[in-house]
């Protein structure tokens, strides 16, 4: 698949969501969002961009819910630290690690939540969106890296078990007034000039990405 139409983009988040609510989750999911071409009534969508807010393990709660053990053994070291180890039990097909060979959370999502050759982009955070544009933003703009941006043009789909109805009626109608790129980052604090140099350089690197892509922070 290259794009998704309209409609289809939508049904894929509301399925991603369904996912969210009803299946065991390798970390507590907080927020979804979805930013980007899919809120600004782009038809078609050439990538999904989906924000997800999720909590840190401080605490393994596998052995609370389903008697799993955090000392069982895996592939992967970090089961029952920064995955729950349960949830390793029950989709093992699932989890990922990173280059050090630990649990790797925002993998692990995207393993379970989207299909291997998607054109989406999803972005795993424990802080919630409009934070992390901020915190993005001010890390983008000290290392000269605009790659780096988070779109700040999103709307919350689902937040603490509950589904925007209204945000999902939205995004079908194309009823979202949101600016361009640009404009949006000159309203975070950018000049003209740094504005429109940060929307090109974040589009040019959106057009090379192809299947799904992830990306995890910490802040």
């Amino acid at each position: 698949m290259s794009s998704f139409d309209r409609t289809e983009a939508v049904d894929r988040l509301e399925e991603l969501v369904d996912t969210v609510e009803t299946e065991r989750m390798p970390v507590p999911v907080r927020e979804v969002w979805a930013f980007g071409d899919i809120a600004l009534g782009l038809d078609p969508i050439d990538r999904l961009d989906i924000y997800l807010t999720k909590d840190i393990l401080m605490r393994d709660d596998s052995a609370d819910t389903r008697g799993a053990s955090a000392d069982a053994a895996f592939d992967v070291e970090g089961v029952g630290q920064s995955v729950r180890a349960d949830w390793a039990s029950e989709y093992p097909e699932y989890l990922r690690a990173n280059t050090n060979g630990h649990a790797a959370p925002e993998r692990c999502l995207a393993a379970h939540l989207l299909g291997d050759d998607e054109p989406i982009h999803l972005e795993v955070c424990n802080a919630g969106f409009e934070d992390n544009v901020t915190q993005r933003l001010r890390g983008a703009k000290r290392r000269e890296d605009y790659t780096q941006l988070l779109d700040p043009r999103g709307v919350c789909l689902w937040a603490d078990g509950v589904r925007s109805d209204e945000a999902f009626r939205k995004l079908r109608e194309s009823d979202l007034a949101l600016p361009t790129l640009s404009s949006a980052l000159e309203m975070l604090g950018l000049d003209d000039e740094q504005a429109t140099e940060a929307a090109r350089e974040l589009h040019a690197w959106r057009d090379e990405q192809e299947g799904v892509t992830v990306r995890g922070d910490v802040v």
